[in-house]
């Protein structure tokens, strides 16, 4: 496998994982075989064009799209099964490649920031873990109504899988990371990709996808110290772009998520001290009338 860090802002980054050679077992586990069911039905419901389970799926996507997307980045980190760690310590040092753009990201720091994605939310996984398992008898009862079909419940069996499959890539990550088998590796595709777009945060003027001047490079790495406020690095449609330099399609939308997330999480902290700066200048007048 393959890790991948791809800054969303000059503060936040998107850990995503690429399996390679991927083997198809003849004996899929209870879990693969259910998941592989959920998303065809899932696929299938998806092509109505009305009726209950076309809002079903229009609620769904909505759900899933509020869901953190580094969340979805653990997500895609497989689980550290027996053989897997087996096949990872018998390789050898260094072996998990973790591809980077250099001009964001220094070399020095890639280590700390991959394993402060794997753990900044494990307690969280695991006390949502045991609401969903604590939530679960409680909506069983909903089964019993007639055609309903019983939301909460499968919503909450969802999240369990969720949660626990975040918490799998988390304790993947730290084992890595424990046993030195993470090989930083600068990408030049990302770095090419992310320059334009550390200029368009700094300058406003280029967008990412066009080649970018060499003064670019000078400053790229300064660029967490240049700017005191957060600042989105990537835009609508950079995703696009990102997954077909890299060729990995499944990438667009966990990118896309991530800019939706990020973006409006700064737009709602920015509107609120905005707020609170107003309820000052109001104080302050008010002082000065008295």
């Amino acid at each position: 496998m393959r890790l991948y860090l791809l800054p969303i802002s000059n503060r936040r980054t998107l850990l995503y994982c690429r399996r390679l050679n991927v083997s198809i077992s003849d004996h899929p586990t209870f879990i693969d075989r259910g998941t592989t069911r959920a998303a065809k039905l899932w696929a299938d419901w998806e092509t109505k064009d009305s009726g209950w389970r076309k809002k079903v799926v229009d609620w769904g996507n909505t759900a899933l799209k509020k869901i953190p997307y580094e969340e979805w980045g653990l997500k895609s980190i497989p689980p550290l099964s027996a053989r897997r760690r087996a096949e990872e310590l018998e390789a050898g040092q260094a072996t998990v490649e973790v591809s980077f753009p250099s001009g964001v990201i220094p070399m020095n720091e890639v280590s700390e920031l991959l394993r402060r994605l794997g753990t900044e939310r494990e307690s969280l996984h695991k006390s949502r873990l045991v609401y969903c398992f604590v939530g679960m008898p409680i909506t069983a009862p909903v089964a019993l109504l007639p055609v309903i079909p019983n939301l909460p419940f499968f919503y909450l069996v969802y999240r369990a899988w969720s949660h626990w499959r975040a918490l799998s890539g988390s304790k993947h990550i730290q084992f890595l990371i424990s046993k030195e088998l993470i090989a930083p590796t600068v990408s030049p595709i990302l770095d090419t990709l992310y320059a334009p777009g550390i200029m368009r945060a700094t300058r406003g003027s280029i967008s990412l996808g066009n080649k970018p001047p060499k003064s670019a490079d000078s400053s790229a790495p300064l660029l967490k110290d240049q700017l005191p406020h957060e600042v989105m690095l990537l835009q609508e449609g950079d995703s696009t772009l990102i997954a077909n330099a890299l060729e990995m399609p499944e990438l667009h939308a966990e990118i896309e998520r991530a800019i939706w997330q990020v973006r409006n999480d700064i737009r709602t902290k920015q509107e609120a001290k905005d707020k609170e700066n107003q309820k000052d200048e109001v104080k302050e007048e008010d002082k000065d009338k008295k």
